[in-house]
């Protein structure tokens, strides 16, 4: 699957997308749903919740295995996507469209810090040897 060079992308396999609005859309990579298998189940961090950058703040759990999701950026949680929670299997269908939660985020630039499609791209491949 081709990455989509407008994300930037974690070590740890989450994606995150600047809005318009200057709010910041999260979620778990291709790579990660194709790692865990069928979703079964997920929570969402509740909105007014502040998170630090890399905090535990979502979990995602498949048939195989549960797995924590981090906090890209630091901000507070102003939206939770209750759909992929109603229907987890939604991120197995488009990975990227499945979106888990939104942030403010406290430092914009602090995407800056983040792998752009190339670097993650290189990050599963060493991964996968």
């Amino acid at each position: 699957m081709t990455l989509p060079a407008n994300l930037k992308y974690t070590k740890s396999h989450e994606w995150a997308r600047l809005e318009a609005d200057g709010s910041v859309t999260v979620g778990i990579t291709h790579h990660a749903q194709e790692l865990l298998g069928d979703m079964v189940f997920v929570e969402t961090p509740v909105a007014g919740r502040k998170l630090t950058q890399g905090e535990e703040c979502a979990v995602v759990e498949s048939v195989k295995a549960a797995s924590d999701v981090y906090a890209p950026i630091a901000g507070e949680v102003i939206a939770a996507n209750g759909d992929v929670e109603s229907a987890p299997e939604s991120i197995n269908q488009d990975a990227y469209a499945a979106w888990l939660f939104k942030i403010k985020p406290d430092n914009a630039a602090d995407l800056g810090t983040m792998l752009d499609a190339a670097a993650y791209q290189a990050l599963v491949d060493s991964e996968a040897h």
